[in-house]
């Protein structure tokens, strides 16, 4: 016989809808559960849920702090297992961040074995470690006994486990928390508990109490790697204001003995023979030591800090990174600045005081109305372990009262019991007990019924009827609850106050000066170079100043043209006849070992334009310029900076007309002299020289025929100099030059007697 059996055909469990609705639903769901189960703290307590329940799991393995180890293994299979149906690996992960001290301010976990470093090195496995509980978790989940929280069944319904942790340590801000949700995330940062009781303090006291003045108490982020936050008090004022900001962090320089012996923050070690080197102690919080010297060591390789020559590694259990510099002349803060520009020894920490509230809603909170609402549910579980001590003191007494019934008739009710087949009825019926008092008395031992027993009895009950009173009016009176939680935050403070290892601030406050704008070319260590350009373009430089009227030697058939002193910090302006100026680095020149290089190669000069001029680059200073034919104008110094290798186009010449003077303007400097190729000589007042950027200026003097032979700049009280002939090497001064002196633009007269014959200054 056979039965025909139907399957049920699965097309028939097909919903026919609209595919953008039915993603968003589940979308939705996914997002919720992200929001609320896995990624934002609760405000109460500042857990995620996987860190609720490792702690829960580790509290019911008995885990204290005054009991022995076990192994991370038994922990992490008790948490999946029963509370977290979650990887192995991430609720690890999780377990190793509580107990690193270098990623939580207060460690909820105290470990026993590798939890990994601040190189960035990973934890062993779980079967190699051990954990327990640390005193701080303990303060965090003091009152779970008391009926302070509700308690929610686990994801298989065999277990329950608490919806939040009681305990009045404020571990949201304590230890913080970051997280990444679907459309939002949050990112707080650690803070000092003596501080956020402070403020918590003040604003019980005076809830109306105004942002600046919690902040006066309650300074900023207190990280567990130290540092010192830059901003000023009111950027980081701002950012708790709105729940929203960037707080930058630096490392911190180590104490260093400077030369006369005391010490004082600056992190220069001062070595035999003028040598120091930067000593760093302390990191931004979640930089990876390993990473930071990674970066740095890419940066020397890469030469991008040329003024760095190492970096060396000598940390044990206190950070210690050792910046070694190319030379003892080299800036230290300088350094330090580059250092804090270039890497990651200064971050920035993203604020976001992003959380659920009692609601479980998510919202971005101010420093004011986060703490309002951890006091609103710290004074909520007060209440209720008031009122669940006053249920326990109700059923004691009711026992009491029974207690003492039956001493107070002692005799009558052994009578019952030896005589009575069902002694309870009998007992309640005759004293007027309840049916819990008729099975408390059936069940006390013999040793109870001694005289004594009574008195301890009453003693007890008049104590719990003083502390039911006590209680009765703690609930009833906002203002005692406010007075006892006070009380208990002061007892709190006392544990992580800040002359205590654990309570002491690490993180220092303090608003860095202004950040100087520095280049690389800052960076270059300062030395005296003689620079020498040959007639052909040939360029180098020499260390040193030597004598520039010592012989340099030239290839054959080349010989000098420009001569001069400067620093390798600084920069030469390179002028050609057609107007164009160039730039190029005193550092940059080759070695005079040898004959030096084409400056062509170096720079874009067009192959028929002339180098006019060599001069180096003062800041702030002003240059005369003037061409052949007799117009010129003053340009400031930083408008003839070429960034690139085509330079830069001041002077505008056209065929026939090119670039012939030019000339650095001394401050005290308040006249012009000009000569011409007619020999005729013209002198007026520097002010009637217009300062221009780029063009072809105005005219100087006025030539019937030829041009520009010269054009200087010099103090009229002082006279005009100018060199003598021959190799004598004199300079003769003629003091009185008024007869000159005329309006820019005139024809000039001849020169004094004695003036040069090739018409130069």
């Amino acid at each position: 016989m056979t039965t025909d059996i139907t399957e049920p055909d699965p097309f028939d469990a097909i919903v026919d809808a609209p595919f953008d609705s039915a993603l968003s639903e589940r979308y939705l769901v996914y997002a919720l559960s992200t929001i609320t189960a896995r990624s934002l703290p609760d405000l109460r307590d500042g857990l995620k849920p996987v860190h609720r329940r490792l702690l829960w799991a580790m509290r019911q393995l008995k885990l204290d702090p005054s009991e022995g180890f076990k192994k991370s293994a038994r922990v992490v299979g008790d948490v999946i297992g029963k509370y977290h149906p979650h990887g192995d690996a991430s609720v690890y992960d999780a377990m190793v961040r509580l107990a690193q001290d270098f990623s939580l301010r207060y460690p909820l976990v105290e470990g026993q074995g590798n939890f990994g470093n601040i190189d960035g090195d990973n934890a062993a496995a779980y079967r190699y470690t051990e954990a327990r509980l640390t005193r701080t978790a303990i303060h965090l989940m003091a009152g779970l006994d008391e009926g302070t929280v509700n308690f929610q069944p686990t994801y298989n319904g065999e277990e329950e486990e608490p919806e939040i942790f009681p305990g009045l340590f404020p571990n949201l801000l304590a230890n913080g928390s970051s997280g990444i949700a679907v459309g939002m995330a949050t990112n707080i940062p650690s803070h000092n508990v003596a501080e956020i009781v402070d403020a918590t303090l003040l604003l019980i006291d005076n809830p109306h109490a105004e942002h600046d003045q919690l902040m006066e108490l309650f300074r900023g982020p207190d990280l567990p790697t130290g540092g010192i936050i830059v901003d000023s008090p009111a950027t980081i004022s701002a950012a708790y204001a709105n729940g929203k900001g960037a707080i930058r962090v630096r490392g911190r320089f180590s104490t260093g003995r400077e030369a006369d012996g005391a010490w004082e923050e600056t992190g220069i070690e001062r070595l035999s023979g003028g040598q120091w080197q930067l000593v760093i102690s302390e990191i931004p919080y979640m930089l990876q030591k390993g990473k930071l010297i990674e970066q740095v060591a890419q940066l020397i390789a890469d030469k991008k800090l040329p003024i760095l020559e190492d970096i060396r590694d000598e940390s044990d259990e206190q950070i210690r990174i050792v910046f070694v510099p190319k030379s003892r002349n080299v800036d230290p803060e300088l350094l330090k600045e580059s250092l804090f520009r270039l890497t990651d020894l200064e971050t920035r920490f993203n604020l976001n005081l992003n959380v659920l509230d009692e609601t479980r809603t998510p919202g971005v909170l101010s420093l004011k109305l986060l703490l309002q609402e951890w006091i609103k549910s710290q004074i909520d579980i007060l209440q209720r372990r008031t009122q669940h001590r006053l249920e326990k003191i109700a059923n004691r007494l009711e026992l009491l009262d029974g207690y003492i019934i039956a001493y107070l008739n002692l005799d009558r009710i052994i009578e019952i019991i030896r005589t009575e087949d069902e002694p309870k009825p009998v007992m309640m019926a005759e004293f007027g007990l309840n049916d819990r008092q008729a099975e408390a008395i059936l069940n006390m031992r013999l040793r109870s019924l001694r005289r004594l027993e009574e008195m301890e009895l009453r003693r007890e009950r008049d104590d719990l009827l003083a502390e039911q009173d006590d209680l009765q009016k703690l609930l009833e009176s906002p203002a005692r609850q406010r007075t006892r939680l006070k009380r208990d935050l002061a007892t709190l403070r006392k544990d992580y106050a800040e002359d205590t290892l654990l309570g002491r601030r690490r993180t220092t406050i303090a608003e860095a000066a202004p950040t100087v704008e520095f280049s690389m070319d800052a960076m270059i260590e300062k030395a005296p170079v003689t620079v020498i350009l040959s007639a052909k373009g040939w360029i180098r430089g020499a260390s040193g100043h030597e004598p520039l009227d010592r012989e340099f030697k030239f290839k054959e058939g080349d010989g000098p043209a420009f001569a001069l002193h400067a620093q390798t910090t600084e920069k030469l302006l390179i002028a050609c006849d057609n107007g164009r100026f160039y730039t190029l680095g005193a550092d940059k020149l080759p070695s005079a070992r040898g004959f030096g290089e084409p400056i062509r190669t170096m720079l874009d000069i067009d192959s028929g334009a002339e180098i006019v001029g060599l001069i180096p680059y003062r800041p702030k200073a002003q240059l005369l310029l003037a061409s052949n034919q007799g117009r010129g104008f003053v340009a400031e110094a930083e408008e003839l900076l070429a960034e690139t290798r085509k330079g830069r186009a001041v002077m505008s010449t056209k065929p026939g007309v090119k670039l012939a003077v030019i000339r650095e303007i001394p401050a005290e400097h308040d006249h012009v002299a000009v000569v011409g190729d007619n020999r005729k000589l013209v002198i007026f007042s520097l002010e009637e020289m217009p300062v221009m950027a780029k063009g072809q200026g105005v005219t100087l003097q006025r030539f019937r025929d030829g041009g520009l032979a010269d054009a200087t700049t010099f103090k009229l009280d002082e006279g005009l100099s100018w060199k003598m002939g021959g190799d004598s090497g004199r300079t003769r001064t003629e003091s009185d030059m008024r007869l000159w002196k005329v309006a820019r633009g005139a024809a000039g007269r001849l020169p004094p007697n004695g003036f040069p014959r090739d018409n130069k200054f």
